[in-house]
């Protein structure tokens, strides 16, 4: 290896070893910890316990909310994208706007969950203007910020921003010659995306549509800060067992981790997949 080659490698030791501190050894902890009892030997039962009702309702709780917030993520976010690439807004929305999806699709944990508190919550901004000049109350309307919609609503201010982030490139390379062709040949606007467009991005609407369910599946700061324990879902059980709730359990914890890890793990392959395929259709 010559010595230009070893001062390469060694510029990227930093992410390595943050990579193997602070993701691959916490990571491998949780898999070995999921398959041990409190004696440390080999067991199966925190793993059968995850069938419990309490933590299958969970899962289904959590795999519902994911579920909402990418699809709303990714009709919301590409429409948007769609109207910024193709559309007719002024070009110079493009900039701001990619600019704020790129912060917002960082902004979560406890600064999200207090924004919408103070917006959204019995006492928020919008809720007392519509209370006191419209004469709605949102909240007698049966909405609840501290429930499943108004997670899944709080959800959607880092999903859409990540959704336009993604898709952007994709719609960038719709070439303008598949569009003309199309028309040559007779078809409509709807014929051309319907027969051309959307299966081209195809593969990249449903990659990142994993990615958003995987982003929004492993969210726990912001769904404890603006809930609590009032919605059980699996990031806050998990939390409760491993921080020591009353049944306190780490190695059931580790393993509700594990499940958790599978179900993300298998999101993010289908993303890398979806977005591999998406990349040799744009060649």
């Amino acid at each position: 290896m010559s010595s230009k080659s070893g001062l390469s490698w060694l510029g990227i030791v930093p992410f390595l070893l943050f990579a193997l501190l602070f993701l691959l050894l916490p990571t491998m902890n949780i898999v070995v910890g999921a398959f041990r009892n409190q004696a440390g030997a080999f067991t199966l039962e925190n793993i059968t316990n995850l069938f419990q009702p309490s933590i299958l309702s969970a899962y289904w709780i959590s795999i519902r909310i994911s579920v909402a917030s990418a699809l709303l993520g990714c009709l919301i976010g590409f429409a948007m994208a769609a109207a910024m690439v193709l559309g007719g807004v002024p070009g110079w929305v493009r900039g701001p706007l990619l600019t704020f999806s790129g912060v917002a699709s960082n902004f979560a944990g406890v600064p999200l969950a207090f924004a919408f508190l103070a917006t959204l919550g019995r006492l928020g901004l919008v809720t007392v203007l519509l209370r006191e000049w419209l004469g709605v109350n949102i909240y007698a309307w049966g909405f609840n910020i501290l429930s499943f919609w108004g997670l899944t609503l709080t959800y959607l201010f880092f999903q859409i921003p990540l959704m336009i982030l993604i898709i952007t490139p994709a719609l960038d390379g719709l070439r303008r010659e598949w569009k003309e062709a199309a028309s040559i040949l007779g078809a409509s606007n709807a014929q051309y995306w319907y027969l051309v467009a959307l299966p081209i991005l195809w593969p990249s609407l449903l990659g990142t549509f994993a990615l958003l369910f995987a982003n929004a599946f492993g969210a726990v700061a912001t769904a404890y800060a603006l809930t609590g324990s009032s919605l059980s879902i699996v990031p806050i059980m998990l939390f409760a067992q491993i921080r020591g709730d009353v049944l306190q359990d780490p190695h059931l914890g580790y393993a509700m981790a594990f499940g958790m890890i599978v179900i993300t793990g298998v999101a993010n392959l289908i993303y890398i997949g979806m977005r591999m395929r998406s990349e040799r259709w744009m060649r």
